[in-house]
């Protein structure tokens, strides 16, 4: 969920082509257009189902169906979200945003219409697109960011890690956002548990008199250093993506306190996937200051064997 740790290898070709394939090598799908069915409702699809990748760190989901509703309604809709895991796997993702009569976007041709000629997207392709990703990728941090629906497909990726959180707990009790409500002062703070290429997230952020004032996001070790002080790494990443830990680790925090949104900050060119895994869990802390829950969010990360 964060950028790959560089392994070192007999030839610096070999890390390079690592290093690329951290950078957001995954991630290039983010200009696909949508070409997903008009059902809002995933399912695995057999005839075209991959061999899985082998999970090697994070919590087993556990059966059940896990459900989240966006309290308040934002220009007019709000966030519906059901996942069913059954054996163990996401087998359903039923994201929706609804009106006050239970109608989903999907169905407002004016509006989609509208979408469509402006962002080249629209509700009814993006939703079911993102339902159908989550269900193949079994990971909500390696669901793709729609183009022309960023804002939608983040808040998407962070509900489903919320729902993931959930299923790896077994608690199929609803959850509730508050979206919207105004941030109640304190410190919040998230951590994986998992480290993923010898590195995982923690994440502390800090609202005073309703704002966010500061963020101290980063990506430690077993030994609690920070990759910003990884010199080898940085000096490889600098060299084939012009940039690295040691630069866009600070410019994500400074990003989110002078914007106060994840959703309207900058994408790091070169650092795609650590900004969108940081706008996820950005997000979540958010959820919970809405709250003003500031019990630890331990994250159970999964990671898959490369």
């Amino acid at each position: 969920m964060k950028m790959k740790k560089l392994i070192t290898g007999v030839t610096v070709l070999a890390m390079s082509t690592l290093l690329l394939a951290a950078c957001g090598g995954s991630k290039d799908k983010d200009t696909k257009e949508s070409t997903a069915a008009s059902s809002s409702v995933a399912k695995t699809d057999e005839k075209k189902e991959e061999a899985p990748k082998k999970q090697i760190a994070g919590g087993e989901l556990k059966d059940g169906e896990y459900t989240l509703e966006e309290k308040n309604e934002n220009n007019d809709y709000r966030a519906t979200f059901t996942m069913v895991v059954k054996d163990g796997k996401i087998t359903e993702s039923k994201y929706d945003n609804i009106n006050k009569d239970g109608k989903s976007k999907t169905e407002d041709k004016d509006y989609n219409k509208a979408m469509e000629e402006k962002a080249k997207t629209s509700p009814e392709k993006f939703i079911p697109e993102l339902n159908e990703a989550l269900v193949a990728a079994q990971s909500a941090d390696a669901v793709d960011v729609v183009t022309g629906a960023t804002h939608s497909a983040e808040s998407f990726k962070n509900y489903a890690q919320q729902l993931i959180q959930a299923a790896q707990a077994g608690k199929t009790d609803k959850i509730e956002i508050d979206n919207g409500a105004k941030l109640k002062d304190g410190d919040y703070t998230l951590e994986e548990k998992n480290e993923s290429n010898g590195y995982r997230t923690v994440f502390t952020m800090v609202v005073k008199d309703g704002k966010i004032a500061e963020s101290k996001y980063d990506n430690i070790n077993k030994d609690g250093k920070s990759k910003t002080e990884d010199a080898k790494y940085n000096d490889m990443m600098k060299e084939q993506a012009k940039t690295n830990p040691e630069a866009f680790i600070p410019e994500l925090n400074k990003g989110l306190v002078e914007k106060q949104k994840p959703s309207e900050m900058d994408v790091v060119t070169g650092a795609t996937h650590s900004t969108h895994s940081f706008q996820m869990y950005a997000e979540q802390l958010i959820n919970a200051a809405e709250k003003g829950d500031t019990a630890k969010i331990e994250v159970d990360n999964i990671v898959f064997e490369k």
